[in-house]
């Protein structure tokens, strides 16, 4: 079983989903079941993920885990995006979130091919 506390995806995620947390605190009310409920979800779904793949105990398993992971901090970003573009927050909240999902992405990116190349 590996530790996701070792893991810097995992501290970056975690990060992630704090600052989207905080993020949506101030988006309009009628998002509330919609935009923030859903990137939210996408937020959280990524340490989440991380924490389930290192509990496994197959690389492959680990792995796929990994890309659930991997897949759901891209939804996040385009909903980010969205949200960006919709007005939903000021620029210096929004440009240090931004910041810190593309240098999950990065991070995350490199550990799933790190993974992939030791399964072959």
């Amino acid at each position: 079983m590996r530790d996701h506390k070792k893991l810097r995806a995992f501290e970056l995620a975690d990060e992630v989903v704090l600052l989207i947390y905080q993020l949506t605190r101030g988006f309009p009310d009628q998002e509330r079941y919609g935009l923030t409920s859903q990137m939210r979800r996408a937020a959280v779904s990524v340490p989440s993920n991380i924490v389930e793949g290192c509990a496994r105990q197959s690389q492959s398993e680990y792995l796929r885990f990994l890309e659930i992971a991997f897949g759901s901090l891209r939804e996040l970003h385009y909903q980010f995006d969205l949200s960006m573009r919709l007005g939903y927050s000021n620029g210096h909240d929004m440009s240090h979130c931004e910041s810190k999902i593309i240098e999950t992405e990065k991070v995350l990116g490199a550990l799933l091919r790190s993974r992939r190349k030791k399964l072959t």
